[in-house]
């Protein structure tokens, strides 16, 4: 049975960055709707693709000065379900570096990393052994729904 998806999605994309070759609107907007559970009734996500300079500082402030360092992706939720609202910031450079030592294609990462941090916006997070089986299986799930093969 195909999943519900939300009565409404608003989806703000920020391409902050000089990379040309990244995700479209609609490929952006079809990982999201993917990655939304079932009580999301309306969502207001903004994705916003930088550069390291800006992933850097943004980790090193929003999570702590031991992240000292430029990340793939970050979350910042402001409102969850059932009127899910929040940010997330790709590092295009890291992303890519990433696609590249782990033998993916960037779509394919991209994809993964989008759908990783929708879940972390929805409450999902592996900070134990039984939130990261669990929030892995989750993504496994959506990622083989998009088509995406297992990323671990």
């Amino acid at each position: 049975m195909p999943k519900p998806r939300p009565r409404q999605l608003s989806l703000t994309v920020q391409y902050a960055c000089n990379e040309t070759a990244l995700p479209s609107r609609p490929q952006l907007r079809r990982w999201v709707k993917a990655a939304l559970d079932d009580e999301a009734g309306a969502a207001t996500i903004t994705l916003r693709f930088v550069e390291a300079e800006e992933g850097h500082r943004l980790n090193r402030e929003y999570r702590g000065k031991g992240k000292d360092y430029a990340t793939n992706v970050l979350s910042f939720p402001y409102e969850p379900p059932p009127h899910l609202s929040g940010d997330l910031v790709l590092c295009v450079p890291v992303v890519l570096g990433e696609a590249s030592e782990q033998g993916k294609s960037p779509a394919a990462h991209f994809t993964h990393l989008v759908v990783h941090g929708m879940l972390h916006l929805q409450g999902y997070d592996h900070q134990t052994d039984a939130d990261a089986k669990l929030m892995e299986a989750k993504e496994r799930e959506i990622l083989a729904r998009l088509g995406v093969g297992d990323p671990y």
